[in-house]
């Protein structure tokens, strides 16, 4: 089947089988396709926690409105905006740089400008732009889950900050949205239902 093929077989999967596991292999490519997600700027403001420690996943449950697909799946990702900003566009220039002084000099242009853009904003608004950007990892993981067949569940339903208490957060990264992943068990699921295209896109 093509991707395209694949999107239409994927859900959000509310049932998933506890002794199916997801392999180690399969988990790294779905960490790849969110590492290679765009973001502005390339800074890649956000942390993914990636949780398959039974303990901590009942806990998460706990705050997680008691979700099933908490326990159930094989790994949970914790999605997380940071808003330390500063320090991003320092990392990144050093990543781009790679500790070369003189190639580093030659981004100067570059690197004030994204300065500029990035360190303007006030906490709360570095945040907030954070979360944008965190949405559309999320968005690549969903994807590489279901290209690799791997049924999946995006879900906002949680108490954010019991999520931060449990994983120990430290204050310029926040929980904001998680990605519950693994095999479904054999139930009949709920018919896909999307708004027709009429609905959704005009063309001009």
């Amino acid at each position: 089947m093509s991707f395209l093929d694949n999107l239409d077989w994927r859900n959000a999967q509310k049932n998933f089988d506890p002794a199916k596991k997801v392999s180690a292999e399969d988990l790294a490519k779905i960490l790849h396709a969110i590492r290679m997600a765009p973001s502005s700027w390339g800074a890649q403001p956000y942390h993914i926690y990636v949780i398959g420690d039974q303990a901590t996943k009942l806990k998460l449950k706990e705050r997680g409105y008691n979700q099933q697909q908490y326990e159930d799946s094989s790994h949970t990702l914790v999605f997380c905006g940071r808003n330390d900003l500063a320090d991003r566009v320092n990392k990144y220039f050093e990543l781009a740089s790679g500790g070369d002084a003189e190639k580093r000099k030659a981004m100067d242009s570059y690197e004030k400008m994204m300065r500029g853009s990035l360190e303007s904003k006030n906490p709360e608004d570095g945040m907030n732009w954070a979360y944008h950007q965190t949405y559309i990892a999320l968005g690549f993981g969903l994807a590489a889950c279901a290209e690799l067949k791997i049924d999946s569940c995006p879900m906002e339903g949680f108490d954010p900050t019991g999520f931060d208490q449990i994983l120990n957060l430290p204050a310029n990264i926040k929980s904001v949205a998680t990605l519950s992943i693994g095999y479904r068990k054999d139930v009949a699921n709920m018919p896909k239902i999307r708004f027709p295209d009429k609905d959704l896109f005009t063309k001009i």
